[in-house]
């Protein structure tokens, strides 16, 4: 059974850092993305950064490059989205997921398994 585990998260003034971990077991599969999505109160999930399994190739959107990062340790089976500088706009409920396959976008339709979110919340 493929299954995402979230750790991480929790309140912070803006301008600080946090961490979230997504810890996947099951995985059998030779290729998969992992994203790392949010959604904010009354709006849409959207996806924030990526990875692939296959090179190591990542991903940002606009609003958060520079800020973010993600990267991925295989001996943990482990991704992480470390973030800095953190904004008052960035609190959200976070979700890690995987699309198994040579998928490579934020389309969170394309994404197969889901985390179960954490939440983060940005002072100002």
């Amino acid at each position: 059974e493929v299954q995402l585990v979230q750790s991480g998260g929790g309140l912070v003034q803006a301008g600080g850092s946090l961490r979230l971990s997504c810890l996947a077991s099951g995985f059998t599969f030779g290729r998969y993305t992992i994203g790392w999505f949010r959604q904010a109160p009354g709006k849409e999930r959207e996806g924030v950064s990526l990875i692939s399994s296959s090179d190591g190739s990542t991903y940002y959107v606009d609003s958060v490059k520079g800020r973010f990062t993600i990267s991925s340790d295989n001996a943990k089976n482990t991704v992480y989205l470390q973030m800095n500088s953190l904004k008052p706009e960035d609190t959200a409920v976070y979700y890690c997921a995987a699309a198994v396959g040579d998928y490579y976008g934020l389309a969170f339709r394309q994404y197969d398994y889901w985390g179960q979110g954490t939440q983060v919340t940005v002072s100002s």
